[in-house]
């Protein structure tokens, strides 16, 4: 699984149609922002109490995925999705992303709420096949699951979109570039 499973999961054509964009400048706003989404759940899953709360929030949204149209999305549940994996640097990381030139006119205040419920559940969905009963019980807590997983997402993405998403990811989350 890589960051271009998430783009075949999100409506592009209407988030480009919705935000009054093109279709190549929503797409590059859904891979940044996907991008931005799993490096914050990397984040997150690299603690105990945070990969935790990751596998409760993932238990949640087992077996959605993608959708048609952005109106099929719960919004509300994106934007506290979005909150919790941000944290206090959500409103510094939405301006940062909507600042930037590659993505004109994307507001990713509204975007990243449309993406986080897909990505959760992409996530849930590879982590409950990664984890199906053919395991002999034993219980993995403390994230090695989860971490590899969006690990994978993140490596899949990154190395495909070249150092754009990668920097952006490390000015954002890596401390004071």
């Amino acid at each position: 699984m890589a960051l271009d499973d998430i783009l075949r999961q999100v409506p592009v054509d209407d988030i480009a149609a919705k935000l009054g964009v093109s279709p190549e400048v929503a797409r590059s706003a859904v891979e940044q922002g996907g991008a931005v989404l799993l490096g914050g759940l990397a984040k997150n899953a690299s603690t105990a109490e945070g990969s935790a709360a990751i596998e409760n929030a993932l238990k949640r949204h087992e077996g959605r995925g993608g959708a048609a149209t952005v109106d099929d999305i719960d919004q509300t549940d994106g934007g506290k999705i979005v909150s919790h994996i941000l944290g206090a640097d959500e409103k510094k990381v939405t301006e940062k992303l909507t600042e930037s030139k590659e993505t004109a006119g994307i507001d990713f205040g509204a975007l990243l709420p449309i993406l986080a419920p897909i990505v959760m559940g992409l996530i849930a969905n590879a982590t409950k096949s990664k984890t199906a009963p053919s395991s002999t019980s034993e219980p993995r807590s403390g994230g090695g699951g989860i971490g590899d997983i969006i690990g994978g997402l993140l490596g899949g993405g990154a190395s495909s979109g070249g150092g754009g998403i990668g920097d952006l990811l490390g000015g954002l989350f890596g401390g004071k570039k």
